[in-house]
């Protein structure tokens, strides 16, 4: 099936408004069918190989219709964007499947089984002209568009340094993860491929493109397969660097533990802003005092201040009146470029340059 002989992003519903379809039912799906509705595009149908685990989230949202095949969820509701909210091993059949209808697709991260897979559902997107967007909803959050807004007016003078000290708290003993995502339990990378990889796009958002990586990763949980701690040095441009301290185990100060999962410094030539737990920020110029910085931290609007509204709302925004777009897949390669130097320099001990590095065949 060609790629026009099903829908553009141009195409709409009868009634002039989105046909948003969700492939996937799991834990995460809630938090994105809430943004489809908050962002004013509740969704049309859900299509899940578990039909009841899509029935039931159809009636807790109000969705109108569910479905066990998603060929036949595609035919039959001709919708004008497509939500893959998925494992990684169930992936690749479902964007597949969109992207042949010509439908506009997001994928869910982690993207693709593996950097190889993630590179042919890439090109398989751009060889048919459909856009393939990753949900990496972390840059969206209201403090980091904040951070990126106050950079962009030059409040930091130079920047030269950006921390972060991840401490969610909810990895701890036998039972860890087992209430929420239990394959958290058996990914053989887990840190850096499950939570780390928002920070290093966060941090790419930040502070641009990484030139260099330094990486010493830890299991600290042993019913835990994959590494669960990891201090991770970052060089950037001008002489910037970045510090990613992590572990899933211990807490940080914080009302509710998820809604930063740990506290972060910006760091320029005029001063220091803090992000604190609670999703405050705190500035404190050159030989000042610390305060508050006010601004809209999206108390009430979901989980991480509706960063997952705010990346859907983007890209209903690029679909309607083609403003710029982030996190397009062939954007997002380079996140899984840096991820794959972090365990490459973990693993031989050494400093990874970018510029020379092959993550297919790591020297």
């Amino acid at each position: 099936m060609s790629a026009q002989s099903h829908t553009t992003a141009k195409d709409q519903g009868a009634d002039g408004g989105d046909r948003v379809a969700m492939i996937g039912a799991g834990y995460w799906a809630q938090f994105q069918v809430e943004g489809w509705r908050d962002a004013g595009a509740p969704l049309v149908a859900i299509a899940n190989r578990h039909l009841v685990n899509a029935e039931a989230l159809a009636q807790r949202y109000g969705v109108p219709k569910c479905y066990a095949d998603v060929a036949t969820m595609l035919d039959a509701e001709r919708p004008t964007l497509v939500d893959v909210v998925l494992p990684p091993v169930a992936q690749e059949s479902a964007v597949r499947a969109a992207i042949e209808r010509g439908i506009p697709t997001i994928c869910q991260k982690p993207f693709g089984t593996d950097l190889k897979q993630a590179q042919a559902m890439t090109e398989m997107a751009e060889a048919a002209g459909v856009p393939l967007v990753i949900h990496e909803n972390f840059r969206f959050a209201p403090w980091f568009r904040e951070l990126r807004r106050l950079i962009d007016d030059g409040f930091f003078g130079r920047l030269h340094g950006i921390s972060f000290r991840l401490r969610p708290g909810d990895g701890q003993g036998p039972q860890a993860y087992l209430d929420r995502q239990p394959y958290f339990q058996t990914m053989p990378e887990f840190l850096v491929r499950e939570t780390a990889v928002h920070f290093i796009d966060t941090f790419r958002f930040l502070m641009g493109e990484v030139v260099a990586v330094t990486a010493r990763l830890r299991r600290l949980n042993p019913v835990i397969l994959g590494e669960d701690a990891g201090i991770l040095i970052f060089e950037f441009g001008d002489e910037r660097t970045g510090l990613f301290d992590g572990n899933r185990l211990n807490e940080h100060p914080a009302k509710n533990m998820r809604r930063t999962m740990g506290e972060m410094w910006l760091e320029g030539e005029r001063g220091v802003m803090r992000l604190d737990g609670n999703a405050q920020l705190w500035w404190m110029p050159h030989q000042g005092v610390e305060v508050e910085h006010i601004y809209d931290d999206g108390a009430g609007r979901g989980a991480f201040g509706g960063a997952s509204t705010a990346l859907q709302a983007h890209v209903l925004s690029h679909l309607h009146q083609r403003t710029p777009l982030q996190n397009s897949a062939r954007d997002y390669l380079s996140n899984l470029y840096v991820q794959a130097a972090v365990y490459h320099s973990h693993t031989s001990g050494r400093r990874v340059m970018m510029a020379s590095f092959d993550p297919h065949q790591p020297t």
